[in-house]
């Protein structure tokens, strides 16, 4: 498929775990895909193997950065058609067990950093007669797990930041919606089950189709988000969880 053919799409978080199977998933339909992240080594390494992709080195919890990256790309690249607001932190914890600079930050990337990217992104697309928008939730905003309450809490301000957008600017054909992913095979999980002592196997067992989610199909997800082949989605909030419970 070439559902991307002459598309210009941003991933924020593009060389993580999920990014950089969205960066991959969607430069092989065509897209020419500006991989955010601060990880500037990790990015250009993904780009130079995906081949057709650009890097933006950008802290996009600064304001004026995450806005600057936008203008940038439009500048460059004479167009966005898609943003995928992948990029997110967990700074696991209880609320007596967080720091304030946790609360702040885990705000400050996962949700806030969205304000600013869409403030300045949605001109340009009302402008080109419409666009996609992609945001990553997940499936603890909508049904919280225990001792992850700032996570939990910025996924469900994504969840309803999505609707909410949808709702202002499908008459502009800006299509807004959000990916809600259960356990993924990342690194940032792995960080969270060293803490713990538990492995993917463990997970595996908990999740009544047998196996947490690969990166690669939450890409995929996205992607079909981020098409025409989903023109009629708008403010859905789309679970991927092989039926996990939350627990």
């Amino acid at each position: 498929m070439n559902r991307f053919d002459n598309k210009v799409a941003v991933v924020t978080g593009g060389s993580g775990g999920i990014g950089s199977a969205i960066c991959r998933r969607l430069s092989s339909e065509g897209a020419h895909v500006v991989i955010c992240d601060l990880n500037e080594s990790a990015s250009q390494a993904l780009a130079k193997d995906i081949g057709n992709a650009s890097v933006e080195t950008v802290d996009i919890s600064k304001s004026e950065d995450a806005r600057n990256m936008i203008e940038r790309v439009v500048e460059q690249q004479g167009q966005l058609d898609v943003l995928c607001n992948n990029a997110g932190i967990n700074r696991r914890g209880a609320l007596m067990e967080l720091s304030e600079d946790d609360w702040d930050a885990t705000f400050a990337i996962n949700i806030t950093s969205m304000f600013h990217l869409c403030q300045a992104a949605i001109p340009h697309m009302i402008s080109a007669g419409g666009g996609a928008i992609v945001n990553t939730a997940s499936q603890w905003g909508l049904h919280p797990a225990p001792a992850h309450i700032a996570y939990n809490t910025s996924k469900a301000a994504v969840a309803a930041f999505t609707q909410n957008l949808a709702r202002d600017y499908a008459p502009d054909k800006i299509r807004v919606n959000a990916v809600c992913p259960g356990e993924v095979r990342t690194d940032m999980l792995a960080a969270g089950l060293k803490r713990t002592g538990r492995t993917f196997e463990d997970l595996d067992k908990l999740i009544p189709y047998g196996r947490i989610g690969k990166p690669e199909e939450i890409a995929a997800l996205v992607a079909f988000l981020a098409s025409d082949e989903a023109a009629f989605m708008c403010g859905s909030l789309v679970e991927i969880t092989g039926a996990q419970p939350v627990a």
